[in-house]
């Protein structure tokens, strides 16, 4: 078989523009896991509210991601757009394995300097935001890094939800042009693009924070 290198120039805007869809996915997606996540994992030392938060957080994580963003789609309003819907079950998903990850660092703080922030008879906010949560989120920004990657390797699962991100434009573009090699190959190209420095950075991350 002869790589069509025309065909290649020819379709890659719509390539970028699939990318593009799926960089906007995990980046926002993200975001609202690493904010929601925090919230979680603090909540989670309410007694009672707590217990109620960790039932939902397990319901979520042990619920496959594309069933929920099935199901999310068929409820919500027709004013949301697909990609919204995209966005918000990928950072509510992933925000469960977040906050597991924020209670680690958590809980991996010292019970001395809880003890000492008492002693201070410092408020609560004082204590978790500069005390706390600086040795906390430092510990875990690795593992933290790693679910960027998981959820970046996620988005072409929005195509059940008329997401047209990077592997449903190779879906469309290969059906049309019966050219599936190439346009799937080129997804392939474009993930490895954008995860392979990605997992680079981690790894610099984890090693720079391994001591700490």
């Amino acid at each position: 078989m002869i790589w069509d290198f025309e065909f290649t120039l020819e379709v890659m805007p719509d390539f970028l523009r699939g990318l593009w869809v799926t960089v906007q996915a995990t980046v926002f997606g993200y975001l609202i896991a690493l904010a929601l996540g925090l919230v979680i994992a603090m909540v989670r030392r309410i007694p009672v509210l707590g217990t109620i938060v960790h039932v939902v957080m397990e319901f979520i994580r042990t619920t496959p991601l594309l069933v929920q963003l099935v199901f999310v789609f068929a409820l919500v309003p027709a004013g949301f757009s697909p990609l919204m819907v995209g966005i918000i079950v990928l950072g509510v998903h992933y925000a469960a394995y977040t906050a597991e990850v924020y209670r680690s660092g958590i809980e991996g703080v010292a019970v001395g300097q809880w003890e000492a922030a008492r002693a201070l008879s410092l408020p609560a906010r004082r204590t978790w935001g500069a005390i706390v949560l600086p040795q906390a989120i430092r510990k875990v920004i690795p593992a933290l890094g790693n679910y960027l990657i998981a959820m970046f390797k996620d988005t072409p699962l929005l195509f059940a939800i008329t997401v047209v991100e990077l592997l449903a434009t190779a879906q469309q573009v290969g059906q049309a042009s019966f050219k599936i090699v190439e346009a799937f190959t080129l997804v392939g190209f474009l993930f490895l693009l954008v995860s392979i420095p990605s997992a680079i950075i981690i790894r610099r991350l984890e090693r720079r924070y391994a001591a700490v």
